[in-house]
């Protein structure tokens, strides 16, 4: 059987990994997953490249013939990439490399970041996912149950404190509460860093209105996805570049919410999406508004492939 020709380096980070594999997926060719798993090493700055930040195990998987592209994304795995580069591959990676910038063919970084201006940089709204109009559309369909909730349906995305666990259950309280107050039903779902005192926090908010909420580690199959295909508006906590980013991949008007504490990096993204038109912030009227889905994975695929590379 012929090796796939496109490698995509999957750091152990979900969401960054999401941005490769989002790539990878609307490509639409056969790709090859490499699970990067990092020793020591990896948590320096590697500034060429380089495997040195990879387990044994990982190292061994790096083996001839070797792809004719590469999809990464974050800084650990920039070295490595850059390493593929030297037998031959095409890279495209996401985010920051850290060093290197111009050695890479594309990079694929979010206004937010201020990317400047270079021949190999491709600005983007957010980040790349995986949340494309198909694995929506099947979500839609194995969810179907969530449209006997009243409308309008409003999904509610709820992160926490950056580099953090523990959103403050007062602050959580009041969210949910807001939303409570314009939503005919709430699908909510909180996430690793939200806590669990501002998870109850926020399903105690919730008890009086139609809802159902995931919290983060229950059982079961996640409706993350089945949320959004089903809601008429979205309320994301600003938070998140990764899920803000998958609201927009809906067409339902998005709403940002302060959680507190954010930094310049994030108010600069929702201020790119405020432009775009493509959210509005919480802080004022929710009042439904008109957007087109936004799929910039699709954007970098069709890059790709207009370049010849895949």
């Amino acid at each position: 059987m012929t090796e796939p020709e496109v490698w995509v380096l999957a750091d152990p980070r979900a969401g960054t990994a999401a941005q490769a594999l989002g790539i990878a997926e609307r490509l639409g060719l056969p790709h090859r997953v490499v699970p990067l798993a990092w020793c020591p090493l990896a948590r320096l700055p590697i500034p060429w490249p380089s495997l040195a930040g990879l387990t044994a195990g990982t190292r061994a998987a790096m083996r001839p013939p070797w792809p004719r592209l590469v999809l990464s994304a974050g800084r650990r795995s920039a070295p490595v990439a850059l390493w593929l580069a030297g037998r031959g591959a095409r890279t495209v990676h996401c985010m920051r490399p850290g060093f290197g910038a111009g050695r890479f063919d594309l990079l694929v970084l979010g206004r937010h970041d201020r990317p400047g201006d270079a021949a190999n940089i491709l600005p983007i709204l957010g980040a790349c996912h995986r949340m494309s109009p198909d694995r929506l559309a099947a979500a839609h369909a194995a969810w179907a149950p969530l449209e006997l909730l009243p409308g309008p349906r409003v999904a509610l995305l709820v992160g926490g404190k950056v580099r953090a666990e523990g959103m403050d259950p007062a602050t959580a309280a009041a969210l949910g509460a807001r939303v409570a107050g314009f939503a005919g039903s709430i699908l909510a779902t909180t996430s690793r860093r939200t806590g669990g005192a501002a998870t109850e926090a926020l399903g105690d908010a919730l008890a009086a209105r139609p809802h159902r909420l995931f919290r983060w580690g229950d059982a079961g199959g996640n409706p993350f996805a089945g949320f959004l295909a089903w809601a008429d508006a979205v309320v994301v906590t600003g938070d998140s570049v990764s899920m803000l980013s998958e609201a927009l991949a809906t067409r339902a008007p998005v709403f940002i919410a302060d959680p507190g504490g954010l930094g310049p990096r994030h108010l600069r993204l929702h201020a790119s999406l405020y432009a775009a038109g493509q959210a509005r912030p919480l802080d004022q009227a929710p009042v439904p508004f008109a957007r087109p889905p936004l799929d910039e994975a699709a954007r970098v695929a069709a890059a790709i492939l207009a370049r010849g590379w895949a």
